[in-house]
């Protein structure tokens, strides 16, 4: 074999590293790219999840303080009642 024939077969050699060097590495970056898609759509999910909880909280809350003040006003309303029983007797 030639000293030329050395050279196409390492040359040949080197094209195919670099070709498969190229292919890895998209392939790496395609990956990378799909899990930070992914990882994007997550924290939307949760983002929202969150601010659904946060709204069913709030309503919660407001529920709770109206129904404090139904409570409140019970109150008023069973200790004029008891006045009223305690004046009868």
């Amino acid at each position: 074999m030639s000293f030329y024939g050395w050279q196409e077969i390492i040359g040949v050699i080197g094209v195919f590293v670099l070709i498969i060097a190229v292919i890895t590495m998209s392939i790496w970056q395609l990956g990378a790219t799909l899990r930070a898609k992914v990882v994007l759509r997550r924290e939307q999910e949760y983002r929202a999840l969150v601010e659904k909880t946060v709204q069913v909280q709030e309503d919660s809350q407001r529920k709770l303080a109206e129904l404090s003040g139904q409570l409140t006003e019970v109150h008023q309303r069973m200790r004029k009642i008891e006045q009223i029983l305690q004046q009868v007797e």
